[in-house]
């Protein structure tokens, strides 16, 4: 029978972004920031970006063979 973990175990990585998180608390924000930047697009801009790629000309597998 495989030994289960304690209840209180924590991890060393666990540990680490809880201590990192009290030192500063400003990373969630800075967090979110960023993941604004990538990740989080409203629908008008998803609507422009599929609009552009409608637009997108199909590119060759291998474009510096010649024919």
């Amino acid at each position: 029978m495989p030994f289960l973990p304690a209840r209180n175990y924590e991890s060393e990585h666990t540990r680490f972004i809880r201590e990192m998180i009290e030192k500063k608390p400003a990373i969630d924000d800075d967090r979110r920031q960023g993941r604004a930047i990538w990740w989080d697009k409203l629908p008008t801009e998803l609507e422009q970006r599929r609009k552009m790629d409608e637009g997108r000309v199909p590119q060759k597998p291998y474009v510096y063979q010649n024919e």
